[in-house]
């Protein structure tokens, strides 16, 4: 009991996402995904493993 209510927002939610039709920008994907990723600026890697030896609960 108490899940229709929720269960027709999603529903609705749902049924809007896939008939709308909303404007892709492609160009704007294609040099997103082109572009190398940010880097520090340090030359460090910020995920050393070197960090991590005094984790407890990695072992």
């Amino acid at each position: 009991m108490g899940r229709g209510r929720a269960k027709a927002k999603q529903t609705k939610v749902a049924r809007e996402l896939k008939y709308s039709t909303q404007h892709t920008d492609f160009e704007a994907l294609q040099r997103e995904l082109s572009s190398q990723p940010p880097s520090s600026g340090n030359g460090e890697d910020p995920f050393d493993e070197d960090d991590y030896t005094d984790d407890n609960y990695r072992r």
